[in-house]
């Protein structure tokens, strides 16, 4: 390859007079054992005679030829790394533009977000009358029950029947004043009714004034219902769902509608309980009315829990206000 090159350098018109001036000033480089490899093919050429050039310069032209092809490339691989570090740095600079606006497109988002769930979740006044009445029998309750392990049936009948009447009240008075009404009521209300309840069969069931099975089946159809209301609080609470947005007694987001049987069975327990109360008081414990209404209120309330599970219609989750 070296050879032939060589060859059609020499073969121009007028690069025998200049070529050996051109290897004096250019120095002679230390590869030329390449040439050595082909001096007998110049001894040998018309070429060689011709120009009468010996294969010392030969030698040194090819060295001077070699040098010269690795300069270029050294210079054309700069060039390239120059262009790849070039566009290694518009890259960068385009990612990190990229990601800086995917970053803000994200936070506008979240706050768009924010700004569609305040708008789906509706708000309401809770401080109203029917809910004070609520939220103080329900923190009555465990201590009525306290009273009647403690056997004071009369303070504990007056204070069932102050519970009642303030049941009857708050109902009232929010169907009457559509301004004291509200959603959330229509979730404490029957949660304070079964907190009541609950105490009060606890109580009576370790005072032997009501059966075991019945309380037990009483406070388990209550149970349920409570852990009911706290899923559908769930399911109807939109992301995120977070521990203060959970008991953030403002955020409405469900409706309880109560069954039928399940005011029934209210009523049904309430009688039977302040009757059973009284039985050590007016002494008919063991009359057979009283067994009648332990049974007919062990009825009932399975009929009303079955009721929740069956009806569909017992909750509504609710959606953007109109």
């Amino acid at each position: 390859m070296i050879t032939t090159t060589i060859f059609r350098q020499i073969n121009r018109p007028g690069l025998c007079k200049g070529l050996t001036d051109l290897l004096r000033h250019g120095g002679v480089g230390p590869h030329g054992s390449a040439l050595n490899r082909y001096a007998g093919a110049f001894k040998n050429s018309l070429l060689f005679d011709c120009y009468k050039l010996d294969v010392g310069t030969l030698r040194a032209y090819a060295d001077l030829k070699k040098n010269s092809l690795a300069l270029k490339t050294i210079q054309r691989k700069e060039i390239i790394q120059d262009v790849i570090e070039k566009n290694r740095y518009i890259f960068i600079e385009r990612k990190n533009v990229l990601v800086k606006d995917i970053r803000d497109k994200k936070t506008l988002v979240k706050e768009r977000v924010r700004e569609k769930i305040e708008e789906v979740v509706e708000r309401e006044n809770i401080f109203t009358i029917p809910n004070y009445l609520t939220v103080g029998r329900a923190i009555l309750s465990p201590y009525i029950g306290y009273v009647i392990v403690q056997g004071d049936m009369p303070l504990a009948i007056g204070l069932l029947v102050a519970a009642g009447v303030s049941d009857f009240l708050d109902g009232q008075i929010a169907r009457k004043w559509p301004s004291q009404s509200s959603k959330f009521g229509s979730f404490i209300d029957p949660m304070a009714d079964k907190l009541l309840i609950g105490s009060l069969v606890i109580a009576m069931g370790y005072c032997d004034l009501m059966p075991v099975w019945l309380a037990g089946t009483v406070l388990f159809r209550d149970v349920f219902l409570i852990g009911a209301g706290f899923v559908i609080r769930y399911i109807s609470l939109p992301p995120p769902r977070t521990f203060t947005r959970y008991f953030d007694a403002t955020h409405v987001t469900a409706q309880l509608e109560p069954t039928f049987i399940s005011k029934v069975n209210t009523a049904v327990q309430l009688g039977t309980i302040g009757l059973s109360l009284g039985a050590p008081v007016w002494n008919y414990v063991d009359h057979s009315v009283l067994h009648g209404l332990w049974y007919l209120t062990g009825a009932t309330t399975v009929a009303a829990a079955l009721s929740y599970i069956l009806n569909k219609n017992t909750y509504k989750i609710l959606g953007k206000s109109k």
